[in-house]
């Protein structure tokens, strides 16, 4: 901690402002020394502001609430730093100070201690101090059964629903699905954790097993919900407030986002449904994540490492397609929204299924899904398939057609992989190839590291990040060097996507004279897994996306959708020959179409000794659609067949310490303000009713003589 921290707490202060603005926090008359200069004044309630935490929100569904929210002016509570057992009965029961704001640390972070500060009165808040390593015997804040409401394929079979027979995720205590009543907000290890710990043993440790004495350091935490209750009422009051007011203020939003896809041949998109003489595999997976809070889920294992080894197979398959195409097109989707019930393919087969789409459920062929991959244990990775769906002789004849393990290992680049089929019997894991099921059999499989449960101890929780995935560098490294270098996850992903690639051009009809030409990159799989995981804001992202892109690229990443779409443009498309007007509005130019394509201006590499890269534009198949369930289309807010989540909307997110005084000291402060009120009230009567005595001045008159 440096000096300037130190100072922060000292009790004989001045005020310090930057920019105009109190940076310190007491509230006290003081007499201030300072080399030189004496100094006295009463100081107004100054607060130390904790602008690097990350709140639980709340969200809602058809059915009830979950998360987390404060009063409308945030909620305020004496600090104490949970290391113990005893530290948990002092806020719980003994403390003389209640509330409380509990300052824990990860281990801690658990659903036994949770559920009894939950359970309490005597909690104001928490904040949880985050480490970089996660605990070692794992954690999920999420349900052992992933989905297991509107979005299961199962919930018709009562042998299969339910996770009745396998438990996917064993860790997942579902602590991101209760409701509490109080703001919950992280920080990780740092500046901010420390200053706070400060505060804490400076002013709340008693001396000698003495209470502590005033005053106390103490803890508000701001996160007031607007939306209470379910996602039905939610909606309502959003319709009374679009219908009536000049100025709507609404009160929750459905959680949407875009899918993106891309296509080996490009599709016309300005046609819309059934496809003549057009069949189609479907390369699909998930781009999204979550954890406890909001706006911090890395989502390593869940998501990253699918959807780059499906970039990186996009990629590898380029160089081959060009001169040797398969019989039958490849559709890459990336699926957004999948944590909640399955937004972003629910929303692709609807509109499948209502003609909304380029193509439609009769001309899908196949389907690969690339599940969880990037912790495959000994180099074993698992083809999963439906076992219902598998009843249908001819769907079963295709899935074993398309899933026999040798022809899986016969494309596999080295012997760092094997592949293998878990039992029969066993229902699919969670995945995006439910929704599609659910409209009708079709052949298919997801791959994945887990025979059974999850690999991943981290599922859906802010520590499945590039440390768990052993994404690690040298010391020494500086930035650009850590994103040229080749870690071995880079490797055996690359080899993952390598794997695919080929079996997608196979399945596709491509012969298999060309796939031993068909090769991941692992330099490009280390650059993605870099600028997805680590730093977005790097050389090789800012050469790939547009300018305005470029300004909202930061750490962690916030912008996922956006930098997909532009790493597959970059990895299907082509350089053509336009200005950045053409490349905008290419609709005119010949042997351009934005029915066929989509136009991307990039900035480029930034050549040395220059500060702006040179752009180009890139033509390629690569498309936006809605990630936005049908339910909010067809105002089923109750719905038990499409999503239905939502988030609240808020108007301040805030935490910020401060000392208070004890309560004999406030109400003495305001007994004394009241009387000097009182005086004050009898002084101005008295001086107001005897105005013209006192304020007049009499004058003699008196004659002057000459």
């Amino acid at each position: 901690m440096n000096e300037s921290q130190s100072l922060l707490f000292s009790r004989r202060l001045c005020a310090v402002r930057r920019h105009g603005q109190p940076s310190l926090l007491l509230t006290c008359l003081h007499i201030c020394p300072l080399p030189g200069v004496g100094c006295s004044s009463v100081q107004q309630k100054i607060y130390v502001q904790l602008n690097k935490t990350f709140p639980c929100v709340r969200l809602l569904n058809a059915t009830h609430q979950i998360g987390c929210q404060s009063s409308v002016s945030g909620d305020t509570g004496v600090l104490h730093v949970l290391e113990t057992e005893t530290d948990l009965d002092w806020v719980l029961s003994s403390g003389p100070n209640p509330p409380y704001v509990v300052l824990m640390v990860a281990e801690h972070f658990n659903r036994s201690t949770m559920m009894k500060l939950k359970g309490s009165a005597r909690v104001a808040g928490v904040a949880v101090v985050i480490s970089k390593a996660g605990p070692a015997q794992g954690f999920s804040p999420h349900h052992s059964c992933p989905n297991q409401n509107s979005g299961r394929l199962y919930s018709y079979g009562p042998e299969l629903a339910g996770c009745n027979v396998t438990v996917w995720n064993p860790l997942g205590n579902s602590l991101s699905y209760e409701d509490f009543r109080f703001p919950i907000f992280s920080l990780h290890e740092g500046e901010e954790a420390d200053v706070i710990r400060k505060c804490f043993l400076d002013h709340n440790r008693g001396v000698n097993g003495s209470d502590p004495a005033y005053p106390l350091c103490a803890m508000q935490l701001a996160s007031h919900m607007y939306a209470v209750k379910d996602t039905a009422t939610c909606m309502r009051r959003n319709d009374i407030q679009s219908r009536f007011s000049i100025s709507p203020e609404f009160v929750c939003d459905a959680l949407a986002d875009y899918n993106v896809w891309s296509s080996l041949k490009p599709l016309n998109n300005s046609g819309k449904g059934h496809l003549d003489g057009e069949s189609v595999v479907i390369a699909a997976t998930r781009l999204d994540s979550r954890s406890f809070f909001w706006n911090e889920a890395p989502g390593g294992e869940s998501a990253v490492g699918g959807f780059v080894t499906l970039l990186a197979a996009a990629q590898a398959l380029r160089a081959v397609v060009e001169d040797h195409p398969p019989s039958q097109n490849i559709l890459f989707t990336f699926f957004q929204g999948e944590t909640f019930d399955y937004i972003g393919s629910s929303r692709m087969v609807y509109d499948m299924e209502n003609g909304k789409f380029v193509i439609d459920l009769d001309n899908i062929h196949s389907l690969v899904e690339i599940g969880q991959v990037a912790l495959h244990r000994n180099g074993q990775l698992w083809l999963h398939s439906d076992p219902v769906s598998r009843r249908n002789s001819s769907v079963r004849s295709e899935v074993r057609e398309r899933t026999v393990k040798d022809d899986w290992n016969m494309m596999v680049k080295s012997q760092i992989l094997s592949v293998a089929e878990p039992d029969v019997s066993q229902p699919l894991p969670p995945s995006s190839f439910q929704r599609f099921l659910r409209a009708r059999p079709i052949p298919g499989v997801v791959l994945t590291d887990h025979m059974s449960a999850f690999s991943n101890r981290y599922y859906e929780s802010l520590y499945d990040d590039a440390e768990y995935l052993n994404v690690s560098y040298p010391s020494g490294l500086s930035p650009e060097e850590q994103l040229e270098y080749v870690t071995d996850t880079a490797k055996t992903l690359a080899e993952v996507a390598t794997l695919v690639a080929r079996s997608l051009y196979k399945q596709a009809g491509g012969l298999d004279d060309h796939l031993s030409s068909i090769n991941a990159d692992p330099k490009i799989v280390t650059q993605m897994l870099y600028g997805f995981l680590v730093q977005s804001n790097n050389s090789w992202f800012r050469s790939l996306v547009s300018p305005d892109i470029v300004k909202n690229l930061g750490d962690p990443v916030k912008m996922p959708t956006w930098l997909v779409q532009y790493v597959l443009a970059n990895f299907t498309g082509t350089l053509r020959n336009l200005t950045q007007t053409q490349c905008k509005n290419p609709e005119d130019l010949e042997g351009e179409s934005k029915d066929l394509y989509s136009y991307f201006w990039v900035q480029g590499p930034v050549p040395p000794n220059s500060t702006q890269g040179e752009g180009y534009c890139v033509r390629a198949p690569v498309r936006l659609v809605k990630a936005h369930s049908p339910a909010f289309e067809l105002h089923q807010y109750s719905s038990r067949d499409y999503s239905t989540w939502t988030e609240s909307r808020w108007k301040q997110i805030q935490a910020r310490i401060f000392l208070v005084a004890s309560r004999d000291l406030e109400m003495l402060t305001l007994g004394v303000g009241v009387a000097v009120l009182l005086v004050s009230l009898v002084v101005t009567y008295f001086i107001n009713s005897k105005a013209d005595l006192l304020f007049s001045s009499s004058r003699e008159t008196t004659s002057t003589a000459y």
